[in-house]
Formats: C-alpha cells, structure tokens, sequence
C-alpha cells in the first residue's frame, strides 16, 4: 500500500459526494431524469428497513430506454449499437439500431406467440452472439423476467436454475464455440431437462454444421420461432419501477446459488449514472467490455448501460489469448475502440505473453481502461498502464459485486479524476455510504481491517433473492445488523481510499494476525518471473494457519530452489516476517472460472480434503489434478509435523 498523499477531493466532487448522502431523493431524481419515463415517479426512494423501493409509481421500461428511444427520439437509428466479434469463427457481424430494434420486436412477437406474458420467466442459455443480446431485450420489452444463464455451465446448475426461475421457455444455441472446438450446449439442455422441469418450449438457433436433436412438441428453431410471432403483438409494456426485469444467480459453492433480481427502474438509473461518473460513458463511445453476459458485467455493460447511452458496444465470443496472443489488441485497433473494460484476469493472461503482441497495435483510440472483478495487482497495472498504453491514458481499478449490479468504489472519472494509487479501487462512489467495521458493527480507524459495508441501500442494490426474501435479509442485512454485508475484506487509508484484501472468508489468521490474501498475491506478482499467483489459508499446529502459494511463472522463467526462496524472501521483507508463506509450487494453470476469477475456496477445498462444491464454471478442469497433487504433498509434509 502507498503512503497517503493528502489528497484534496476538488470542490465538485465533493459537493457531489455530500448531497447524494444529504438530499438522497434529489440527487438520484435528477439522475434518473436523464431516462425516458412514461410516468415520473410518486417518490424517489421509500426504505423501511429491511425494505426499500425506489422510484415508486414511476412507469418506464428498461429495453425501450435501450433502444426504441434511440430510433423513435434520438435519431441513431443508423448508428451501430453491437459489433460482433468472434474469436472463435473469425466472424464480424453488426446491427445498427435500427436493426436491433427490429431484431428485438419479431422475437418478443415470438415469445408471446410462445405463451411468455409479462412476469414470466425466460432462461437463455447463449454463448457471446448477438442473438442472446436480442433475447434479453425481447424479454424485458414485454415485461418478461430473464435469467440467463452462463453459456459454460454444466446441465446440473442449469436445471437447478431453470427450477429456480420457474422458466415457461428456454432460448439456445446448438452449439457454442471454445479455443476452435465445438461445445454441444443442446445436449446439455437436454440433459438439464430430463429431470421434472417447468419448460414448455425451447427455442434452438442453429450455429453448427450438424442438426441437434430435437423434441417434437417442445423445441423449434429461431427461425420457426420468428414465424410464428408474426401474427403476434411486438410492443413495448410499460411497467412500475419496481417490477423485475431480470435474475441472475450468483454462483454457488456448496449452497444453492443466490437468485439476485434487478428492477427496471432503479437498475437502469444506476447503471447509466455510474457508467457516467466512473467511465465517462457518452454516445460517442466505441465501448468495449471484454466479460460475458452470464455475469452482471455482461448484463449491465456489454448490453444494457451501452445501449442506454446510445454509443457503439462491442461483443466478442472468444477468450484472450485464441487465436493468437494479440486477438483483443487486434479487435481494439480495428474498430477504433475508445474505452475498455478488461478483468485483472484477463491482464495477467495477456501479460504473461510478454510486450511484443501489444506492441504490434495502434492503441491510440483508447481514452479509458478499466478493470474489476478481482483486485488489480500493482505489476499487474503497471504492465498495463505504463508498457501497453505508455503513460497516455488512465488504467484504472474499482469494485462492485453481482448484488449491487453496478460499481461501488471507484475512481470518478467522469466527474473529477482522483490520482491512482495501484492496488485501491479509489473512493466509495456517490450514493454509496459506506464503511469498514468489525464483526459488531463498530466503525474501524485508519487502516485496520475489517469488513466493507454500507450503510443504506442504494439504487443499484438487489432489493430482494428471488422467492427467498427471508435468506435475502439473514444473508446481506443481519450479519451486521443495519448493515449491508459485501463479504469483503478491505481498509481505508488516510485519504479515504479503499483497499480491498480478498473475502472475508479468505482471509488468513497467521499467529492470530489477519493477512489478506491480495496482499500476498499482489507481493508475489511484483516478482519480474510471477504471471500469477493464488494464495490460500492451510493449517498449521503452531500457528493456527500459514499461506500456500501456488505460482504460474513467466515464459522464460523456470521452477527452483533459488527462485522459491526469492519469492519468501519478497513476501517477508514487503509484508513483515509474520506472514510465512510455508509452501510455494509452480503450476501452469491456475483454477478459474470462465469469467476469469481464481477459485481460491476450490484451491482451498483441494489441498485441505474438503468437497469440492460446484465448479462447473472452471476454465480448464486440468488445473485441478496440478493443485491436487500438490496439496497432497502439503498435508503429507502437515501430517509428519503433528506429535
């Protein structure tokens, strides 16, 4: 962590900062003003706690804000709203707005041909293409609820999704693409529905070269689809501000995964706000998110945010490093991108490749990247910042969760640049009153560790867990009680910066002192070898726990002796001599899901012996028999030191 800098918030930032905690109902008014209503409000915002609501009496609709507005009152129907990009094909398709709007009424006349009315449920399981951008639109403009599930989800967390939404219809594809191979996503619906299920159609586009195998009575294809609607009604419903427009469950582990919802209302002020203040989003964009529309980023800024500013949103089927190195540089000097939203994840991938691929691109479109997900390590952020973009324009970190379905803490880009300190996510964002505390609730000083909070809700928040409202409290609101619980650890410095150092439930206690696991990792990828590193808690008869490590090196480094003692050395002299990192191994892999996040609790589980849980949205399975043997030998050697 830097030393404070005394920094001074300019004026406007901090009058914004104060009002949106002072005059809360004036400040998210005026912002939600900026969106098309077809009724204002009664009241901006009613929170009896547990309880809140905003923007109540206020009709609007979230996909008519997206688009029809952009055709009907802003003139951009000629503009291009999604680029597609395939890694995997080496397709190139767009739609302007004009075609996305005629795109998203012959399928939302197609779901209430199919019987889909409004507050029904709608499952899409779809790789990156535009036609699940389509079907989620479609959803929403009729007052349907989507839940769209991770195209790499195995049929097990499909069917309990499915199960969960109470879904009348599925939407598809037949196939879906990974690094040039074909994934059959057909059968594993087929599979998903095997078990008693609430499905009635499944709606089947047609990617491969091959016919899927269909149920007469239940599937058709897109276009049989499409046929269909064509005697039905494709307009838009409007709907109260608090009416769902979609689900998304977060993953689970070994408990049933959480149902978050979004409201149309709230959800779309939120997002549009923030994409404001933090991105400094404007129609003029060329935006690129790099996530997938299985997690929130997906939801709220590879569709939903871009489309509400009217700019130009790229979506790119593909991982970063297939088939080449250098395929998103490629894709941003192409299409002239102008902002970029990257996971720390994915810099790393791209780091440990080395300088030239970037090198070998105009980058000089690019005014903006930003990265979440995960804390952006400080190697991790000066590779990006000063070797790919030369200094020119701002990398810059910040957090939120699927629950809060946009940022939380940030640098606010879009109103007054703050200075960057490499490892913070820089201030709580307007609106977001926020703390850290101890497990009572008790506010913390300076730089002692606690847990992130906040102190009311804000319009972005999950109101509710679908059909589990009781979980929803006992779960966010009562583990502190008044208190919204994120479940991370973080600190605040003397600027009022934030420090995020992993999960609470990450967090190893060496000696009865609290380490955070970023702080480990970050440390170790300062290393010149280190591409990546996870770090995790195993047990230790003297001290309670110590940190293991697992590493993945850069390509021309190579394991040892020396460089394992290098890298303790490194950890010890940066975070003290209490931190004891007992074990390092080099791996090639490390255990991540698809959205790129490392499975800390699946490495934990495997060097410990506990279940596994669910981990059907890892990567690459082939890491986990690397991480297995190793904690193998971790418990083996634990084992010999017991008495």
């Amino acid at each position: 962590m830097s030393e404070a800098q005394k920094i001074e918030y300019p004026p406007h930032l901090k009058e914004m900062l104060e009002r949106a905690l002072k005059d809360t109902e004036g400040f998210w008014g005026e912002a939600a003003r900026e969106l098309h209503w077809f009724k204002p409000w009664d009241r901006v915002f009613e929170w009896n706690y547990p309880n809140f609501k905003w923007f109540v009496g206020g009709i609007t609709n979230l996909s008519y804000n997206c688009v029809d507005r952009h055709v009907l009152e802003k003139g951009r129907g000629d503009k291009a709203a999604i680029i597609w990009e395939s890694g995997e094909t080496n397709e190139t398709r767009v739609l302007t707005y004009s075609q996305l709007l005629d795109n998203v009424k012959r399928l939302a006349a197609a779901l209430r041909a199919l019987g889909v009315e409004k507050g029904d449920r709608v499952t899409i399981y779809m790789p990156m293409v535009p036609e699940a951008a389509i079907a989620m639109l479609a959803c929403t403009r009729i007052g349907a609820i989507h839940s769209v599930v991770f195209g790499g989800f195995g049929s097990a967390a499909l069917a309990e999704r499915i199960v969960d939404a109470d879904s009348k219809v599925l939407v598809t594809c037949d196939v879906g693409f990974r690094r040039g191979k074909e994934v059959q996503l057909k059968e594993v619906v087929d599979e998903a529905l095997h078990a008693p299920n609430p499905v009635q159609k499944v709606v089947v586009l047609k990617r491969g070269s091959k016919d899927p195998q269909m149920k007469k009575g239940r599937d058709m294809y897109w276009g049989e689809a499409l046929d269909a609607g064509k005697s039905a009604k494709s307009d838009f419903v409007p709907v109260e501000s608090n009416e769902v427009a979609f689900m998304l469950h977060t993953s689970g582990t070994t408990a049933k995964p959480k149902g978050t919802v979004q409201p149309h209302g709230s959800y779309q002020v939120y997002i549009h706000a923030m994409g404001r203040w933090v991105y400094n989003m404007s129609d003029r964009d060329i935006w690129w998110s790099t996530s997938d529309i299985g997690w929130i980023v997906g939801h709220s800024y590879v569709i939903y945010a871009p489309l509400l500013f009217g700019c130009t949103t790229i979506m790119y089927e593909g991982v970063p490093d297939y088939p080449a190195p250098d395929v998103w540089w490629r894709i941003a000097e192409k299409h002239r991108v102008t902002k970029m939203w990257i996971s720390p994840t994915g810099v790393r991938a791209l780091m440990k490749f080395g300088d030239e691929y970037p090198a070998k691109h105009d980058l000089s479109s690019i005014n903006l990247v930003v990265c979440a997900g995960e804390v952006l390590n400080p190697a991790a952020w000066k590779w990006l910042q000063q070797t790919v973009l030369k200094d020119k324009v701002p990398v810059i970190d910040h957090m939120w969760q699927t629950e809060s379905s946009g940022p939380m803490v940030g640098n606010p880009v879009g109103i007054a640049m703050l200075p960057i300190k490499p490892g913070s996510a820089t201030i709580p964002l307007p609106g977001i009153e926020a703390d850290i505390v101890n497990e009572r609730g008790d506010s913390l000083p300076v730089n002692a560790k606690g847990t992130f909070v906040c102190l009311r809700p804000f319009p972005g928040l999950t109101p509710t867990l679908w059909r589990d409202h009781d979980r929803y409290v006992k779960d966010y609101w009562e583990r502190i009680p008044r208190r919204y619980y994120t479940g991370d650890a973080a600190l605040r410095d003397e600027d009022g910066y934030i420090w995020f150092l992993g999960r609470m439930d990450e967090v190893i206690k060496i000696a009865s002192h609290r380490i955070g696991t970023i702080e480990i990792e970050s440390t170790l990828v300062g290393h010149p070898a280190v591409a990546e590193a996870a770090v995790v808690g195993k047990p230790d008869p003297v001290r309670g726990e110590v940190a293991a490590a697992f590493v993945v090196l850069k390509t021309g480094y190579h394991p040892s002796e020396e460089l394992r003692t290098s890298l303790r050395e490194l950890v010890q002299k940066s975070l003290g001599k209490i931190v004891v990192v007992a074990d390092i191994d080099f791996v090639d892999m490390l255990p991540k899901t698809r959205s790129g996040k490392i499975m800390r609790r699946l490495i934990k589980a495997l060097i410990t012996g506990q279940p596994l849980g669910d981990y059907s949205t890892i990567e690459d399975e082939g890491s986990i028999e690397e991480i297995r043997k190793a904690g193998e030998a971790l418990m083996t050697g634990l084992k010999k030191k017991r008495p």
